[in-house]
């Protein structure tokens, strides 16, 4: 990369930032203004990310990193900007629920409270920044970004019921930053050093005496991340705000929890892989374990919802555990379904989060309870029987499309062919079965074939739940008014879906492009070597290493 396309890399994090605070300039009066500087520049920020993902994917296996040197100081005493395969995707992923939830948006939602426009920019400055960091320190700053905006978000809309859950959510990601900074300061005291090349390099020269410490640094950090990613027991609060939350917001929220298995992934890999007699294969064993019982939870949860948003917000656990779950097998094959997954269930849960609204628009508060309530006791009305002459009618457009929506999101959800959720599953699957060897006897074997059941249980509990919801939501014979829906509102939901579509019929170089990053995240030195080998050069340039 030369020229203005070496800098390419800043727009994600400068671009939501300069938007945001322009925004600010601004009082409510002008929303439609802010509305068309929030689409302008979340359309810029996807041409970005999309520039940046073509840049990682064409650079090879063994092309060096891109590395962007702030302030023309060197790896590790300045700040660096990191592209790779994963970080792009990430981004680009993150583009995508932004520009979809956005548009949803625009219909109404937007209007519903104050400086929506401004805190989503510094949600995406947030959420972008942490995919690029190479440090843990501005690992936080972006963290604090992100949440500080989602704290105005998930309150969007007030009501007694988003607040009470607000209040929840703020409390219990104050704990998780409190852990953080007790995490990065074990870290940083027994290392000398936050930036994650550098720990890499040094976490194997720690002495034995000191090894503890570090380890309860790490732990601690892993604690506050796995908060953000809702690994059972610390997920009680997930669903109750990602389903009280505006449908809007809670659609960009999927990708949120996909911040704290980012990390957790990245750092896992980088510090604790191996090589090191010690930390070696650092707390795999509770990601394993943990993310197991979390989709377990998240199974039972789906099960037991009484609301479709409910079961929207247990997938996020039964999708977040499964990701954990196959980070802590440590394994390279297992590591390219997971990274399939991560993509195709959070674009299906977020279309998820913004067709629940669709499909509901209308209905009365309680309905699904009440549903339940008819099923457990049997009661029943003589008036709800439907005439002979109206078996056959044909289906109102609108009603056509939601249910073909909300057909689709099951499919994807429980992981059904021929969509991207069957793959994303047979790609787990696949890499289950062919990382077993010798080393793989015993304990090992056994939690393999419990990961195993626990993937096709939590399809089959998802396929149970969405026909349900799905009979009671459109083809209630309570139901007789069709919902007023505008095509800006379907073209979010639709979009998403083509993805996942998309990533179906391209699955095989997806899956090429997933192996690449599979390879890199297991094989750490190549960029551990790239950061601190990147040399200094014009104030901020990004540098390829010949």
């Amino acid at each position: 990369m030369s020229g203005w396309s070496s800098h390419l890399v800043l727009v994600p994090i400068l671009l939501p930032l300069l938007a945001g605070a322009t925004m600010l300039l601004f009082d409510e009066r002008s929303r439609t203004l802010k509305a068309g500087i929030n689409l302008a520049a979340t359309l810029a920020l996807m041409a970005a990310a999309a520039g940046l993902l073509y840049i990682a994917d064409s650079a090879g296996f063994d092309s060096p990193l891109n590395v962007y040197l702030l302030g023309n100081w060197a790896a590790p005493f300045g700040i660096v900007l990191v592209l790779e395969k994963l970080s792009a995707l990430m981004l680009m992923l993150t583009s995508i629920l932004a520009l979809a939830s956005l548009v949803f948006s625009l219909a109404r939602w937007h209007r519903a409270g104050v400086y929506y426009h401004a805190l989503f920019q510094f949600l995406l400055m947030g959420l972008n920044g942490a995919f690029l960091t190479g440090d843990l320190f501005n690992l936080f700053v972006f963290f604090e970004v992100m949440l500080a905006a989602s704290y105005g978000l998930v309150l969007h809309g007030s009501g007694v019921i988003r607040v009470k859950a607000g209040m929840h959510y703020i409390a219990i990601n104050l704990v998780a930053s409190f852990l953080f900074l007790i995490g990065v300061s074990l870290i940083y005291g027994v290392t000398g050093t936050l930036n994650m090349a550098d720990l890499a390099a040094r976490v194997p020269q720690i002495a034995a005496e000191d090894r503890m410490l570090l380890e309860t640094g790490a732990a601690v950090l892993g604690v506050a991340f796995l908060v953000k990613a809702g690994m059972w027991p610390l997920s009680f609060w997930l669903p109750t705000t990602y389903t009280a939350a505006a449908p809007p917001v809670a659609a960009v929220f999927a990708i949120m929890s996909k911040v704290g298995v980012y990390v957790v992934l990245r750092l896992s890999l980088l510090l604790f892989s191996g090589g090191a007699e010690g930390p070696a294969q650092f707390g795999g064993d509770w990601l394993l374990y943990g993310g197991m019982a979390t989709i377990a939870f998240g199974m039972i949860g789906v099960l037991a919802a009484q609301e479709t948003a409910r079961i929207a917000g247990f997938t996020i656990l039964v999708s977040s555990g499964t990701l954990l779950a196959a980070i802590g097998t440590n394994r390279v094959d297992v590591t390219v379904g997971a990274l399939f997954y991560l993509v195709s269930s959070t674009l299906a849960i977020s279309a998820f989060f913004l067709l629940i609204e669709l499909v509901e628009r209308g209905r009365e508060f309680g309905a699904d309870m009440l549903a339940v309530t008819r099923e457990a006791f049997g009661e029943y009305d003589d008036t709800e029987a439907e005439d002979d002459a109206d078996v056959g009618m044909p289906l109102p457009a609108t009603m056509a499309i939601l249910g073909i929506c909300f057909l689709s999101c099951a499919v994807l959800l429980a992981g059904l062919p021929p969509l991207s959720g069957f793959i994303a599953k047979f790609a787990l699957l696949a890499g289950l079965f062919q990382s077993a060897g010798p080393d793989g006897a015993g304990t090992v074997a056994g939690a393999t074939w419990a990961f195993v059941a626990l993937l096709i249980l939590s399809g089959l509990a998802a396929l149970i739940a969405m026909t349900r919801a799905g009979i009671r939501s459109l083809w209630d014979s309570d139901e007789d008014h069709v919902p007023r829906i505008g095509v800006i509102e379907m073209a979010p939901v639709a979009g998403l879906l083509l993805l996942c579509a998309a990533l179906t019929v391209q699955a095989g170089p997806v899956m090429a492009y997933m192996q690449a990053t599979a390879r890199s995240l297991h094989e750490p030195g190549s960029y551990v070597q790239d950061v601190l080998a990147t040399p200094r050069s014009l104030p901020g340039a990004l540098e390829h290493r010949p």
